[in-house]
């Protein structure tokens, strides 16, 4: 009896032990489709094998409004939140906030993932957060009202496409008035900025200011690609898609009121869902060509873990549980997250749910990114100046080309002597 007493005290403490060496991680996760309940899933599963406990804290969804809630709490220096989900134009604005994983993360679990993506979230050397999932701008369209109306393939330009939209819209809107030929992002925040470089680039007017710094928007392509998207409005898109973001458009696409959509990768899984009105029926092909190229604006999340953090070594190790190969897998499959891990794109499971990972490959490698290496610091203000420059464009308040001089010299007041 005094045996068994022993070795249930025994048990005791060693369950006390163990829970008093555990800690509790708060990991903050955007809530955009099915992101919110993905990374709980994950967070749980890290959980489950290592004792820890994980709190989420619910970032707000548009980009802008989450960095200036993360830049309070940074600036406070608060605990509060130990891993933070970062967007790709992040790591330059607040890498001196962020541990340093170059040498926490062993090398060969960085050099896993695609060499562009942990460029850009590496400052003056330092590693600033671990690459979680890449993202670039898609075309989305209805492969049955292709069909119905006698297209056989996904438009290679802009003016194809408007073209398609508007003879889709014209016969569906006998029967649906609610139909609209192209949604898209139009409000005014990060997410125009990425639909508008992809104008501008596709239209060979440049990416805003130059890998050297310098500012390239006041060009007649750039002027020109603005113009082209004010066309669109009240005529192949609604008027309302100037307050549009991702889940706008989305819910009207996958509602089946719309022929055309651009959004991110995550929108293909939901589209594919029981409650999606045009499961099935959707393909995916690149962004148009505004004559000069196809482009599609790198997007993408990283997770990087606070300085501020009192759990950094268990913070640090549930990063590269997230993201690593298991985690990444799971996301892609079960919410078209696209892997930064380039043996991910030869898995046959994934290119199974994500036959598009595939046979565009070349668009997720290959996408433009945002100006925020060459900015520095300032690209936050970079991409206010030049999504109200396109949002004046769009309301019909300007015209292209006195938009993009304009913008020119905000940009150049905004750099003053440099970046």
């Amino acid at each position: 009896m005094k045996k068994v007493i022993a070795l249930v005290s025994l048990s005791a403490a060693i369950a006390v032990s163990s829970n008093a060496s555990a800690v509790t991680v708060t990991l903050a996760c955007g809530a955009v489709g099915q992101e919110l309940q993905l990374c709980k899933e994950g967070a749980a599963r890290w959980a489950k094998k290592t004792g820890n406990e994980v709190k989420i804290f619910e970032s707000p969804n548009l980009t802008n409004d989450r960095l200036g809630l993360y830049q309070q709490q940074l600036a406070a220096k608060s605990s509060d939140i130990d891993v933070y989900q970062l967007d790709v134009v992040w790591p330059g604005l607040l890498a001196q906030h962020f541990v340093d994983l170059k040498g926490k993360v062993p090398a060969a679990e960085v050099n896993a993932h695609f060499k562009g993506i942990i460029e850009a979230n590496t400052v003056n050397g330092k590693l600033v957060a671990m690459p979680w999932f890449t993202d670039a701008g898609l075309l989305y369209y209805r492969t049955d009202l292709l069909k119905k109306y006698g297209f056989t393939a996904a438009p290679k330009t802009w003016t194809e496409m408007a073209l398609m939209a508007k003879k889709i819209q014209a016969g569906e809107q006998k029967t649906n008035k609610a139909f609209t030929g192209f949604v898209w992002q139009g409000k005014n925040y990060e997410g125009l900025t990425c639909d508008a470089l992809e104008w501008v680039a596709s239209f060979g007017g440049g990416t805003i200011v130059d890998a050297t710094g310098k500012v390239t928007i006041n060009n007649a392509q750039a002027a020109k690609a603005l113009d082209t998207a004010a066309s669109w409005i009240k005529s192949i898109s609604p008027a309302g898609v100037t307050t549009y973001a991702e889940e706008e458009a989305r819910g009207i696409f996958q509602s089946g009121n719309a022929a055309f959509m651009r959004n991110w990768p995550y929108a293909w899984a939901l589209g594919q869902g029981d409650d999606s009105k045009v499961k099935g029926k959707i393909g995916v092909a690149p962004l148009p060509s505004g004559g000069s190229r196809n482009a599609a604006t790198l997007g993408g999340w990283q997770l990087g873990v606070s300085s501020y953090s009192k759990n950094q070594a268990a913070a640090i190790d549930l990063v590269r549980y997230l993201a690593g190969p298991a985690e990444q897998k799971i996301r892609a499959i079960e919410g078209a997250y696209n892997p930064t891990i380039q043996s991910l794109y030869k898995d046959k499971d994934v290119l199974a749910k994500n036959p598009f990972f595939g046979s565009l490959y070349s668009v997720f490698t290959s996408a433009v990114a945002r100006p925020s290496g060459p900015t520095k610091g300032k690209y936050n203000q970079v991409s206010q100046a030049f999504s109200t420059a396109v949002s004046d464009v769009l309301n019909g308040k300007m015209k292209g080309q006195a938009a993009v001089a304009k913008l020119a010299g905000d940009l150049n007041r905004i750099k003053g002597r440099g970046w």
